[in-house]
Protein backbone atom coordinates (compact mmCIF):
# COMPACT_ATOMS: atom_id res chain seq x y z
CA UNK A 1 0.00 0.00 0.00
CA UNK A 2 0.89 3.57 -0.49
CA UNK A 3 2.97 4.98 2.10
CA UNK A 4 1.47 8.90 2.98
CA UNK A 5 1.51 11.96 5.22
CA UNK A 6 -2.50 11.53 5.59
CA UNK A 7 -1.94 11.79 9.14
CA UNK A 8 -0.29 15.39 9.07
CA UNK A 9 -2.62 16.57 6.91
CA UNK A 10 -5.08 19.59 8.09
CA UNK A 11 -8.67 19.46 7.78
CA UNK A 12 -10.59 23.23 7.10
CA UNK A 13 -13.79 24.37 6.25
CA UNK A 14 -14.60 26.42 3.53
CA UNK A 15 -17.74 27.47 2.29
CA UNK A 16 -19.41 29.13 -1.00
CA UNK A 17 -23.11 29.74 -1.98
CA UNK A 18 -24.98 28.38 -5.03
CA UNK A 19 -24.10 30.31 -7.99
CA UNK A 20 -25.82 31.93 -10.53
CA UNK A 21 -25.27 30.58 -14.06
CA UNK A 22 -22.90 33.22 -16.16
CA UNK A 23 -22.78 33.73 -19.92
CA UNK A 24 -20.27 36.50 -20.86
CA UNK A 25 -22.82 37.39 -23.88
CA UNK A 26 -25.63 36.42 -25.66
CA UNK A 27 -23.40 34.45 -28.04
CA UNK A 28 -20.77 32.36 -28.30
CA UNK A 29 -18.44 32.11 -31.52
CA UNK A 30 -18.07 28.11 -32.70
CA UNK A 31 -14.50 27.28 -34.38
CA UNK A 32 -16.59 27.35 -37.45
CA UNK A 33 -16.99 31.20 -37.22
CA UNK A 34 -20.90 30.69 -36.09
CA UNK A 35 -22.39 32.70 -33.36
CA UNK A 36 -24.60 30.60 -30.93
CA UNK A 37 -26.55 30.56 -27.84
CA UNK A 38 -26.46 28.17 -25.09
CA UNK A 39 -26.85 27.31 -21.48
CA UNK A 40 -23.33 27.81 -19.58
CA UNK A 41 -21.68 27.27 -16.68
CA UNK A 42 -23.13 28.06 -13.36
CA UNK A 43 -26.31 27.10 -11.80
CA UNK A 44 -27.85 23.74 -10.27
CA UNK A 45 -27.63 21.64 -13.27
CA UNK A 46 -30.66 19.04 -13.12
CA UNK A 47 -30.13 16.49 -15.78
CA UNK A 48 -26.18 16.30 -16.25
CA UNK A 49 -24.16 14.57 -13.40
CA UNK A 50 -21.03 12.70 -12.39
CA UNK A 51 -20.45 9.99 -14.66
CA UNK A 52 -22.53 11.01 -18.12
CA UNK A 53 -21.08 11.93 -21.04
CA UNK A 54 -18.85 14.98 -21.71
CA UNK A 55 -19.94 15.27 -25.24
CA UNK A 56 -23.79 15.56 -26.78
CA UNK A 57 -25.18 18.57 -24.54
CA UNK A 58 -26.46 21.66 -26.52
CA UNK A 59 -24.47 23.78 -23.44
CA UNK A 60 -20.65 25.19 -23.16
CA UNK A 61 -18.16 24.65 -20.29
CA UNK A 62 -21.56 22.23 -18.62
CA UNK A 63 -20.13 21.66 -14.66
CA UNK A 64 -22.49 19.03 -14.03
CA UNK A 65 -24.63 19.16 -10.40
CA UNK A 66 -24.27 22.45 -8.55
CA UNK A 67 -21.56 25.33 -9.02
CA UNK A 68 -20.86 27.36 -5.60
CA UNK A 69 -18.20 30.27 -5.21
CA UNK A 70 -17.69 32.81 -2.37
CA UNK A 71 -18.42 36.38 -3.28
CA UNK A 72 -15.54 37.85 -1.63
CA UNK A 73 -12.35 37.07 -3.72
CA UNK A 74 -10.33 36.29 -1.35
CA UNK A 75 -12.39 33.86 0.20
CA UNK A 76 -13.27 32.43 -2.67
CA UNK A 77 -9.10 32.23 -3.74
CA UNK A 78 -9.00 29.97 -0.54
CA UNK A 79 -12.30 28.04 -1.15
CA UNK A 80 -10.71 27.10 -5.18
CA UNK A 81 -7.41 26.17 -3.94
CA UNK A 82 -8.47 23.99 -0.67
CA UNK A 83 -11.67 22.21 -1.96
CA UNK A 84 -10.33 18.66 -3.69
CA UNK A 85 -12.13 16.51 -5.48
CA UNK A 86 -14.01 14.04 -2.82
CA UNK A 87 -14.05 16.39 -0.03
CA UNK A 88 -17.45 16.42 1.43
CA UNK A 89 -19.89 19.03 0.55
CA UNK A 90 -23.10 20.04 3.05
CA UNK A 91 -25.54 22.03 2.62
CA UNK A 92 -26.42 24.27 5.55
CA UNK A 93 -29.05 26.71 4.69
CA UNK A 94 -32.88 26.67 2.69
CA UNK A 95 -34.65 23.95 2.24
CA UNK A 96 -32.13 20.95 1.01
CA UNK A 97 -30.18 21.65 4.89
CA UNK A 98 -28.14 18.86 5.44
CA UNK A 99 -27.64 17.33 2.07
CA UNK A 100 -24.57 15.56 1.44
CA UNK A 101 -22.42 15.58 -1.57
CA UNK A 102 -18.90 15.90 -2.96
CA UNK A 103 -16.41 17.69 -4.80
CA UNK A 104 -15.67 17.05 -8.35
CA UNK A 105 -13.70 19.77 -9.21
CA UNK A 106 -12.66 23.44 -9.69
CA UNK A 107 -13.05 25.19 -12.74
CA UNK A 108 -10.14 27.88 -13.53
CA UNK A 109 -11.18 31.40 -15.15
CA UNK A 110 -14.47 31.70 -13.30
CA UNK A 111 -12.79 30.31 -10.13
CA UNK A 112 -16.07 27.77 -9.45
CA UNK A 113 -16.27 24.36 -7.31
CA UNK A 114 -18.34 21.93 -8.56
CA UNK A 115 -20.02 19.47 -6.66
CA UNK A 116 -22.12 16.64 -7.11
CA UNK A 117 -25.45 15.84 -4.73
CA UNK A 118 -27.27 12.57 -5.60
CA UNK A 119 -30.63 13.97 -3.87
CA UNK A 120 -32.61 17.15 -3.17
CA UNK A 121 -31.36 19.02 -5.99
CA UNK A 122 -35.16 20.15 -6.48
CA UNK A 123 -35.04 21.43 -3.26
CA UNK A 124 -31.38 23.99 -3.45
CA UNK A 125 -31.80 27.37 -4.73
CA UNK A 126 -29.56 30.21 -5.85
CA UNK A 127 -27.81 30.75 -3.16
CA UNK A 128 -28.11 28.10 -0.92
CA UNK A 129 -24.83 28.21 1.40
CA UNK A 130 -22.28 24.89 0.93
CA UNK A 131 -19.76 24.20 3.25
CA UNK A 132 -16.83 21.75 2.06
CA UNK A 133 -14.65 19.69 4.25
CA UNK A 134 -11.42 20.88 2.57
CA UNK A 135 -8.65 17.83 2.88
CA UNK A 136 -6.31 17.04 0.60
CA UNK A 137 -3.81 19.41 -0.19
CA UNK A 138 -0.02 19.13 1.48
CA UNK A 139 -0.78 14.95 0.42
CA UNK A 140 2.87 13.68 -0.12
CA UNK A 141 3.71 9.81 -1.20
CA UNK A 142 6.65 9.30 1.08
CA UNK A 143 8.12 6.68 -1.33
CA UNK A 144 7.85 8.67 -4.59
CA UNK A 145 9.73 12.11 -3.43
CA UNK A 146 9.48 13.00 -6.95
CA UNK A 147 5.29 12.79 -7.50
CA UNK A 148 3.58 15.51 -6.62
CA UNK A 149 -0.04 14.94 -5.54
CA UNK A 150 -2.79 17.09 -5.57
CA UNK A 151 -6.52 18.28 -5.31
CA UNK A 152 -7.85 15.21 -4.42
CA UNK A 153 -9.03 14.15 -0.83
CA UNK A 154 -6.75 11.46 0.51
CA UNK A 155 -8.82 8.42 0.78
CA UNK A 156 -10.46 8.81 -2.67
CA UNK A 157 -6.85 8.93 -3.87
CA UNK A 158 -5.91 5.68 -1.89
CA UNK A 159 -9.43 4.09 -3.57
CA UNK A 160 -7.76 4.75 -7.19
CA UNK A 161 -5.94 1.34 -7.78
CA UNK A 162 -2.66 2.59 -7.98
CA UNK A 163 -0.31 -0.15 -8.19
CA UNK A 164 3.59 0.19 -7.61
CA UNK A 165 5.70 -1.90 -10.17
CA UNK A 166 9.31 -1.86 -10.65
CA UNK A 167 9.35 1.32 -8.84
CA UNK A 168 6.74 3.08 -10.85
CA UNK A 169 3.12 3.98 -10.32
CA UNK A 170 0.73 2.41 -12.84
CA UNK A 171 -2.73 4.08 -12.69
CA UNK A 172 -6.19 2.77 -13.86
CA UNK A 173 -7.44 5.77 -16.31
CA UNK A 174 -10.40 5.82 -18.94
CA UNK A 175 -8.51 7.45 -20.98
CA UNK A 176 -4.57 8.72 -22.31
CA UNK A 177 -4.51 12.17 -23.52
CA UNK A 178 -1.24 13.12 -26.06
CA UNK A 179 -0.08 16.70 -24.73
CA UNK A 180 -0.81 18.25 -28.11
CA UNK A 181 -4.70 17.94 -27.13
CA UNK A 182 -4.23 20.49 -24.29
CA UNK A 183 -5.09 24.03 -24.39
CA UNK A 184 -6.87 26.74 -22.67
CA UNK A 185 -5.19 26.53 -19.01
CA UNK A 186 -1.51 26.25 -20.35
CA UNK A 187 1.19 28.38 -18.67
CA UNK A 188 -1.08 29.28 -15.31
CA UNK A 189 1.43 29.82 -12.33
CA UNK A 190 -0.22 26.83 -10.53
CA UNK A 191 -2.48 23.73 -10.95
CA UNK A 192 -3.48 23.52 -7.59
CA UNK A 193 -6.79 24.44 -8.22
CA UNK A 194 -8.39 25.19 -11.82
CA UNK A 195 -8.12 23.12 -14.46
CA UNK A 196 -7.03 23.06 -18.38
CA UNK A 197 -9.05 21.85 -21.13
CA UNK A 198 -8.83 19.27 -23.61
CA UNK A 199 -9.08 21.08 -27.27
CA UNK A 200 -12.19 19.37 -29.05
CA UNK A 201 -11.74 21.19 -32.56
CA UNK A 202 -10.56 18.18 -33.84
CA UNK A 203 -13.42 15.78 -33.06
CA UNK A 204 -11.59 13.21 -35.60
CA UNK A 205 -8.54 13.09 -33.70
CA UNK A 206 -10.37 12.87 -30.09
CA UNK A 207 -11.93 9.84 -32.24
CA UNK A 208 -9.01 8.34 -32.86
CA UNK A 209 -7.25 8.69 -29.40
CA UNK A 210 -10.49 7.47 -28.25
CA UNK A 211 -11.33 9.49 -25.98
CA UNK A 212 -14.86 10.60 -27.68
CA UNK A 213 -17.02 8.15 -25.17
CA UNK A 214 -15.25 10.68 -21.95
CA UNK A 215 -17.41 11.17 -19.12
CA UNK A 216 -17.30 13.67 -15.95
CA UNK A 217 -15.44 12.29 -13.10
CA UNK A 218 -12.97 10.31 -15.96
CA UNK A 219 -10.20 10.18 -14.59
CA UNK A 220 -7.19 10.87 -17.54
CA UNK A 221 -3.28 10.72 -18.28
CA UNK A 222 -2.33 13.35 -20.11
CA UNK A 223 1.10 11.99 -21.78
CA UNK A 224 4.79 14.14 -21.74
CA UNK A 225 2.66 17.07 -19.81
CA UNK A 226 3.95 18.59 -16.28
CA UNK A 227 1.77 19.98 -13.91
CA UNK A 228 4.45 20.41 -10.42
CA UNK A 229 4.44 24.07 -10.76
CA UNK A 230 1.92 25.41 -13.99
CA UNK A 231 1.38 23.92 -17.01
CA UNK A 232 3.41 22.86 -19.51
CA UNK A 233 4.69 20.33 -22.10
CA UNK A 234 7.66 17.97 -21.19
CA UNK A 235 8.96 14.74 -22.73
CA UNK A 236 8.60 12.09 -20.29
CA UNK A 237 6.17 13.42 -17.96
CA UNK A 238 2.95 12.74 -17.15
CA UNK A 239 -0.25 14.09 -15.48
CA UNK A 240 -3.15 12.45 -13.97
CA UNK A 241 -6.27 14.23 -13.81
CA UNK A 242 -10.12 14.45 -13.57
CA UNK A 243 -12.81 15.34 -16.08
CA UNK A 244 -14.53 18.26 -14.58
CA UNK A 245 -16.45 20.16 -16.87
CA UNK A 246 -18.36 19.64 -20.41
CA UNK A 247 -17.42 20.42 -24.07
CA UNK A 248 -17.04 23.53 -25.47
CA UNK A 249 -17.77 25.19 -29.07
CA UNK A 250 -14.64 27.73 -28.40
CA UNK A 251 -11.34 27.50 -30.04
CA UNK A 252 -8.85 26.08 -27.19
CA UNK A 253 -11.43 24.73 -25.09
CA UNK A 254 -13.29 21.33 -24.36
CA UNK A 255 -13.74 19.44 -21.57
CA UNK A 256 -12.02 20.36 -18.56
CA UNK A 257 -9.15 18.57 -16.30
CA UNK A 258 -8.32 18.91 -12.72
CA UNK A 259 -4.67 17.44 -12.43
CA UNK A 260 -4.81 14.90 -9.20
CA UNK A 261 -1.02 13.98 -9.83
CA UNK A 262 2.22 14.65 -11.70
CA UNK A 263 5.61 13.69 -12.57
CA UNK A 264 8.37 15.15 -14.48
CA UNK A 265 10.42 11.93 -14.56
CA UNK A 266 8.83 8.89 -16.14
CA UNK A 267 7.55 7.38 -12.90
CA UNK A 268 3.48 7.69 -14.33
CA UNK A 269 2.17 4.80 -15.96
CA UNK A 270 -1.26 4.12 -16.85
CA UNK A 271 -3.75 1.28 -17.91
CA UNK A 272 -7.36 1.49 -19.41
CA UNK A 273 -9.92 0.71 -17.10
CA UNK A 274 -13.15 1.98 -18.27
CA UNK A 275 -14.67 2.33 -14.63
CA UNK A 276 -12.39 4.71 -13.81
CA UNK A 277 -14.39 7.19 -12.86
CA UNK A 278 -14.48 8.92 -9.42
CA UNK A 279 -17.85 7.70 -8.67
CA UNK A 280 -16.95 4.34 -8.94
CA UNK A 281 -14.80 4.78 -6.33
CA UNK A 282 -16.62 7.10 -4.04
CA UNK A 283 -20.08 5.08 -4.44
CA UNK A 284 -18.34 1.77 -3.84
CA UNK A 285 -20.01 0.71 -7.42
Amino acid sequence: MLRTNIDKLVMQSVQGCIKHPVTANPYYITGEGKPITLPAMGGITYNVKTGDPVFGWAGDHIEPGVTIKNEEDVANDALSLLSCIGNEATVISGDAKGTKGYVTGTHGGVEHVIINFDENLEKMVIGDSVMIKAWGQGLELLDYPNVKVMNISPDLFLKLGIREEDGKLKIPVAGIVPAYLMGSGIGTASSTRGDFDIMTTDMDEIKRNGLDQLRFGDIVLIKDFDSSYGRAYLKGAATVGVVIHGDCVRMGHGPGVTAIMTCKESLIESFIDKNANISTYIRGK
